[in-house]
């Protein structure tokens, strides 16, 4: 029958989104094995990437042969999670019934880096606490069908206590799909399934919980379905820990049938007889009320719960503006029908336009209009997830700290200390965020909480509180489950805009009253920069915290004081043992003589107390930069720039431990083989400029070899026209411009330079000729080859940043020779 092809067609339209090739326009013909990840040879340095098959190349896959493999392990562990109904936020939630599985493209299926990247724009989710299961959304007919998700979803997901799961893609062949692939997947060998051994074995090795099976290739036979039924048989019974979680597309009679429900035409695919075929059902977009309830008596009928039903909704195109029946989902004063399916809620990102745009919308899209999971309108047409599904935390052991780190920035900071600037991503290192994003109380003004890009202690975001003091504030922030001995102890690093007291207390609540918050002074500040304060929970041993917050007490009519680490344990912060045998497993120029990228491994720190591990290069002035960060024994190093003419680097890895202890670093030596390539020409020559917006910005800055001097330690102007002129002294052969924009220098991502050209000329009287023309730049750093002989050389600014801010900001405008 004619239909739409539901998560198919969706699929293609991200990909085509995304700059890869849609399944639509791919070639019928499997790609030759050497296209796979799993044969392929990497480059001594190159850039590792998530891995992906087609079911006859994960057959070739090893791990131990696969250079990529050991970058794209997870190293954290589910983690349990708590979730107490009489805490819910909002009062019509409910925690144990209905769930919700997301199923999200984090980025296309190949070309995905395994540890995040130098781009802060991705999308950073932070409402784990609503979500059951994580699908790794992608797959297509030209690139693959099976795709492992990247470990720093898994570590994120499984820090919040979330499962992940692969996906298996089988298109229709309009979209490239050929029978074939799936009849691939199914082989036997006497009385295994080949492909699904390697689907555990992928599993397991990079940590990992599952698979989604989506089979929308049409042409079978009831003989294929129940070879797909008889593989996911034989994978629970020889691996019980691997789950699957089947799409409602294909039947038992091996036709492409959407059912919409639960029916006995694809409930063999979830329960057959007394045989577990799979752990849920993400059933398709077009159930009714009646489908709904049918879907829940025969999951009854089959012994299995009508929670592991997913019923799916399509938010890809519209997001919050999605037309829902929530009322047969999630029924006023009823047990939930079933569970929520989501289909590809980063909607929320990819529609932004900028950062703030985007958590304005994820916050609409999971807790509603007011940004406040107890204060949702259910007669909305989209009331916001957190109306029905009741938080979970997986704030259950000690010890537990938060950053406040969402696991992008435009800069990094390790204990308050700038560390490296520009922008990145990696969500290995998001902290668990506040499971209620946000509930205040108070009689008076409300304080408003945020999540700050401008600072942090560590990582490169913290908490923020503004607003007008003129009553009590309670900040509930996290529902927890932490048992209080005698030497537990909460700790708190924080920031004011000037010495004295805080007004800021630190409010904790008991499981024998867990409505009631107990509350110990931070204290006052000595000055303006980050301070700790450690406060003693002895008092209260024997009793459990159910949940953590804050509450500031007094008044000011602009409180503002940021909160950079939250911390409970035991004892005193612990300094892990030191990583050995820092290994460079190969290197790869990014520009000859001047910069490399890096593969490393290390030997893990012995305790099993790591929370992560910090790689940094040692400059000559004593200081650190800042690499990079991962809970793995090893991480690619994107970019080590070479500092003047040295001969070698020192490159250092240190283990921080789960109390964020230092262990003592291993260190290597990186050797430059290479003649440095050139210098800047522009460095401290004359500049002239269109204007500048305050005097200690002037066009001067952007040539004086800096961008850590704060952010007056650039050129900015306001003027119409925006142009930055530098006098080389005579003409010079040149062979790149380097611009170092906003987030270089520390500020805003959404501040960096959009479009822009460069112009050259040898005499003052010649014409301008463009030698670099950008358009929808987002990066803070950009390079620009030439081969070009000119004496004056100029920027010209046409869009200054990425909204509507109309001011340029450039730190550093390089010119330099061959």
């Amino acid at each position: 029958m004619s239909r739409r092809l539901p998560l198919l067609l969706s699929a293609a339209l991200a990909a085509a989104a995304l700059g890869v090739v849609p399944a639509a326009h791919a070639s019928p013909a499997a790609p030759p094995a050497a296209a796979s990840p799993a044969v392929k040879a990497a480059a001594a340095g190159s850039q590792p990437y998530a891995s992906y098959w087609y079911p006859g190349t994960i057959l070739t896959w090893d791990p131990s042969t696969d250079p990529d493999a050991r970058f794209n392990r997870s190293r954290v562990p589910l983690q349990p999670r708590t979730s107490d109904p009489s805490l819910a936020a909002n009062p019509n939630a409910r925690a144990g019934e209905g769930k919700i599985a997301s199923l999200v493209s984090f980025a296309p299926t190949s070309n995905n880096p395994s540890q995040g990247s130098a781009d802060p724009n991705y999308y950073a989710f932070g409402y784990w606490q609503y979500v059951d299961k994580l699908v790794f959304w992608g797959g297509s007919a030209g690139e693959g069908l099976i795709l492992a998700p990247n470990p720093t979803v898994i570590d994120a997901a499984h820090r919040n206590g979330v499962k992940v799961y692969g996906t298996v893609f089988f298109p229709p062949a309009a979209y490239g799909g050929q029978l074939q692939w799936v009849r691939d997947f199914v082989q036997k060998s006497g009385d295994r399934y080949p492909v699904a051994d390697k689907l555990v074995q992928a599993a397991q090795y990079y940590g990992f919980d599952g698979w989604f099976i989506n089979q929308e290739t049409g042409g079978g036979d009831q003989a294929l379905a129940g070879q797909l039924r008889d593989l996911m048989q034989y994978t629970k019974a020889r691996s019980g820990g691997t789950d699957f979680m089947w799409y409602d597309a294909m039947t038992t009679s091996g036709a492409v049938d959407w059912q919409n429900a639960l029916t006995t035409a694809n409930s063999p695919f979830l329960q057959d007889g007394s045989k577990r075929t799979s752990d849920s059902m993400f059933l398709n977009f077009g159930w009714t009320p009646s489908g709904l309830d049918s879907s829940r008596t025969l999951a009854r009928q089959l012994g299995r719960s009508e929670y592991e039903l997913y019923s799916g909704i399509d938010t890809e195109a519209n997001g919050s503006n999605t037309s829902v029946d929530w009322n047969t989902l999630f029924p006023a004063g009823q047990p939930h029908t079933t569970s929520l399916g989501l289909y590809r809620p980063e909607w929320t990102w990819k529609s932004a336009t900028d950062r703030n745009d985007f958590y304005a919308k994820d916050s609409r899209y999971w807790v509603g209009a007011n940004a406040d999971p107890s204060n949702t309108n259910l007669s909305d047409s989209w009331p916001g997830l957190a109306s029905y599904v009741a938080e979970s935390s997986p704030v259950t052991a000690k010890p537990f700290v938060t950053n406040f780190d969402t696991g992008q920035g435009d800069f990094y900071n390790a204990g308050g200390t700038r560390v490296a600037t520009g922008g990145w991503n990696n969500l290995s290192l998001q902290d668990v965020p506040p499971t209620y994003r946000w509930v205040v109380d108070s009689d008076g003004s409300r304080l408003t909480p945020s999540v700050d890009f401008t600072d942090a202690y560590q990582g490169g975001s913290s908490l923020r509180l503004t607003g007008t003091l003129d009553s009590a504030n309670t900040v509930r922030l996290y529902q927890t489950s932490l048992p209080v001995a005698a030497d537990t102890r909460l700790s708190m690093v924080v920031k004011t805009p000037g010495a004295g007291p805080t007004k800021l207390k630190a409010a904790v609540s008991f499981t024998d009253a867990p409505d009631s918050f107990t509350t110990l002074d931070v204290g006052a500040d000595t000055g303006t920069g980050w301070e700790r304060h450690t406060l003693d929970l002895s008092p209260y041993a024997g009793r459990t915290i159910a949940q953590i917050g804050l509450r500031a007490e007094g008044s000011d009519p602009a409180y503002d004081v940021r909160i950079g680490r939250l911390a409970v344990y035991d004892g005193s912060v612990e300094a892990p043992a030191a990583p050995a045998g820092l290994t460079v497993l190969g290197a790869s120029d990014v520009v000859a003589g001047a910069s490399q990228s890096l593969r490393l491994s290390w030997t893990a720190a012995p305790g099993g107390n790591v929370h992560h591990y910090e790689v940094y290069r040692r400059n000559a002035d004593g200081t650190r930069t800042f690499l990079g960060a991962t809970p793995n024994d090893a991480y690619f190093v994107g970019k080590l720039d070479r500092a003047g003419g040295e001969d070698s680097t020192v490159v250092d890895v240190e283990a921080v431990s789960t109390t964020y202890g230092r262990s003592a670093a291993a260190s290597t030596t990186v050797a430059w083989t290479a003649a440095p390539s050139g210098s800047n020409l522009a460095l401290n020559r004359p500049a002239t400029a269109s204007g500048q917006c305050n005097a200690g910005e002037g066009p001067a800055k952007a040539v004086n070899g800096s961008v850590n001097g704060g952010t007056s330690d650039k050129w900015c102007t306001l003027t119409s026209a925006k142009w930055l002129q530098v006098d080389l002294g005579s003409a010079k052969q040149l062979s790149k411009f380097v611009v170092k924009h906003a987030s270089a220098g520390g500020e805003s991502a959404s501040y960096n330079t959009r479009d822009f050209s460069i112009q050259v000329r040898s005499n003052a009287t010649d014409p301008w000729t463009t030698v670099a023309n950008v358009t929808g730049n987002t990066a803070g750093v950009t390079t620009h080859g030439v081969n070009v002989s000119a004496r004056y050389v100029r920027l010209v600014v046409t869009k200054p940043t990425q909204n509507s801010d109309p001011a340029a900001r450039i730190y550093e405008f390089e010119a330099w020779s061959k």
